[in-house]
């Protein structure tokens, strides 16, 4: 059984900051604490975006720059909240931001024994 959900995903540059702090750590701690029911980042090794500039990092600098995701899952309406709650953060950083549904698959449990 699975249930309905959505999904937004945040690119973002990985160096990008928001008041002197990684602007992803910033979205993360607002999903935290908007109530949302998950969300992490995830960084690249390459990519681009809108401005054309390929990155490649080492994986030892990946936090420090690259390309950045910030992935996100709650309802549809709570993640389109959310959006307007991050508005700032995402003009600053030239954030690109998708939502779509998802379905969420639980596992069964396992019998012991």
């Amino acid at each position: 059984m699975g249930s309905d959900a959505a999904r937004l995903t945040i690119h973002l540059d990985g160096a990008a900051l928001w008041h002197h702090r990684p602007a992803y750590a910033e979205l993360v701690h607002r999903a935290h604490r908007e109530g949302l029911a998950g969300a992490s980042v995830f960084h690249g090794f390459t990519g681009f975006g809108a401005p054309g500039t390929i990155y490649r990092e080492p994986p030892a600098h990946l936090a420090a720059k690259g390309p950045c995701a910030v992935v996100l899952v709650d309802s549809e309406d709570r993640l389109r909240c959310y959006l307007l709650c991050v508005r700032e953060v995402l003009e600053h950083t030239e954030a690109v931001a998708m939502l779509d549904r998802v379905r969420i698959h639980h596992p069964e449990p396992r019998a012991v024994g």
